[in-house]
């Protein structure tokens, strides 16, 4: 029997989402757990599972539009169904029929609106037992987007033919290759050619002098989330400096024996969760009627892409080891940078840990990525000549700098609790028992 098939609420604070791509062309039948659409949101792009097997009798939008959760996106049919007469199905579950174009004109604003002409004789790359689908990752579906191509068009290297990060940027390449090197002898038709035409609507605005990049929804929102931060949360600062001699020391030892290589990073993520643990007031964010305080530990962890910063959670982390902190951070890296984050992992958190010492940044001041309430901004390791027992010697120090929503936190606790860190940081014993 058909029914309806709503816009997920695939993030806790989204109104609205953007569907990607459908994954199910009108008329194909899909098995339990299949891809059936590709869902945008500010903060990650996911591929919606079905439910059940079926098969998809009318899809109510196009690509590219940006849909209210629960605005109904499609109907779905028991396997074998057939649409029949789809004005009647739909009046009969209480869907209007919109005029030609309306219910599927594309309103995406971060990319180009403008048609983007495709080869009509490339072959679909999907894998050999694909069907006619093209299986590709989030990520390289985005990436095809901005840079015009349609994801039909490339060959896909990954598992099972599936078009994957490198394959959109191969191809970027080789059409870019195209364009600014003509062939030797023009000849009339050569302005017709189907791959330059393709690259002339998504080529970036702009003079000789400068090139104008569209802004995607992702960049979009880190734009609008921290500009609200900085004018609506008071931020306030504190910096330390910790001695790493011992915690260096202490990585050391652990990789000789860890079949899971730890990170500075994790050291300094668990010894985050020490200082949560010891100072519990940290552990909070304010809302509009009181300072929600938790009880468990999560911690945002800054990565960098292409695309932009994410942000996934660790969760429950005062009762993991460095080593599996280690292996769940990389694993969130490796997501991040092939668009495989679900909206989940970037909710929640108290706190951001944010390093830039890999690029041999000393201190900087990060911005409060909100609700939470903190972020740890950690700068490079660094040789300096100290004072211990009265005389000077050299140690390797450590340049920290806490940003603290001064709403539900107070100076003097954000104080005990770099304290407390510190002390983790400078006797990291403590932080693997």
């Amino acid at each position: 029997m058909a029914e309806l098939f709503r816009m997920p609420a695939v993030a806790a604070d989204a109104a609205t989402a953007v569907l990607s791509a459908w994954q199910v062309a009108e008329g194909e039948a899909f098995t339990k757990d299949d891809a059936l659409v590709s869902i945008e949101t500010d903060k990650a792009e996911v591929d919606v599972s079905a439910e059940r097997d079926g098969v998809l009798l009318k899809a109510l939008y196009e690509a590219g539009v940006e849909i209210e959760v629960g605005e109904p996106i499609a109907v779905l049919g028991a396997v074998g169904e057939q649409a029949g007469d789809l004005d009647a199905l739909l009046a009969e579950l209480g869907v209007g029929v919109a005029a030609p174009g309306e219910a599927r004109q594309a309103v995406r604003r971060d990319v180009p609106e403008e048609p983007v002409a495709r080869p009509e004789a490339a072959p679909a790359s999907g894998g050999p037992d694909s069907g006619g689908r093209i299986f590709s990752s989030p990520l390289a579906r985005r990436l095809a987007r901005e840079a015009g191509l349609g994801i039909e068009t490339l060959t896909g290297t990954g598992p099972g033919g599936r078009v994957v990060r490198r394959d959109v940027e191969a191809a970027v390449a080789a059409r870019r290759t195209q364009v600014t090197q003509p062939p030797a002898t023009p000849a009339p038709l050569a302005a017709a050619a189907p791959m330059p035409q393709a690259a002339e609507p998504a080529a970036p605005a702009g003079t000789g002098d400068h090139e104008d990049l569209p802004h995607t929804r992702m960049r979009r929102a880190i734009a609008r989330r921290l500009t609200e931060s900085k004018q609506h949360t008071p931020h306030f600062y504190l910096r330390a400096t910790c001695a790493v001699d011992e915690l260096l020391a202490l990585r050391q030892r652990i990789n000789a024996v860890s079949p899971v290589k730890v990170s500075v990073n994790d050291l300094l993520i668990k010894a985050v969760a020490t200082a949560h643990t010891q100072v519990p007031e940290m552990n909070a964010v304010w809302q509009p009627e009181a300072v929600r305080r938790f009880r468990s530990v999560d911690v945002s962890v800054a990565i960098a892409t292409d695309t932009g910063l994410v942000t996934p959670v660790l969760r429950g982390i005062e009762n993991l080891s460095v080593s599996a902190i280690a292996t769940r951070t990389r694993a969130f890296a490796e997501q991040a940078r092939s668009g495989a984050l679900r909206p989940a992992d970037l909710e929640g958190g108290s706190i951001t840990v944010s390093n830039l010492g890999m690029y041999g940044v000393e201190e900087f001041a990060a911005i409060i990525n909100p609700p939470q309430a903190a972020i740890l901004a950690i700068g490079a390791a660094r040789d300096e000549a100290v004072v211990r027992d009265g005389a000077v010697t050299a140690a390797k120090v450590l340049g920290v700098v806490l940003s603290v929503d001064h709403r539900p936190v107070d100076g003097a606790v954000a104080a005990r609790w770099l304290a407390a860190f510190t002390e983790a940081v400078q006797h990291p014993v403590r932080l693997v028992v």
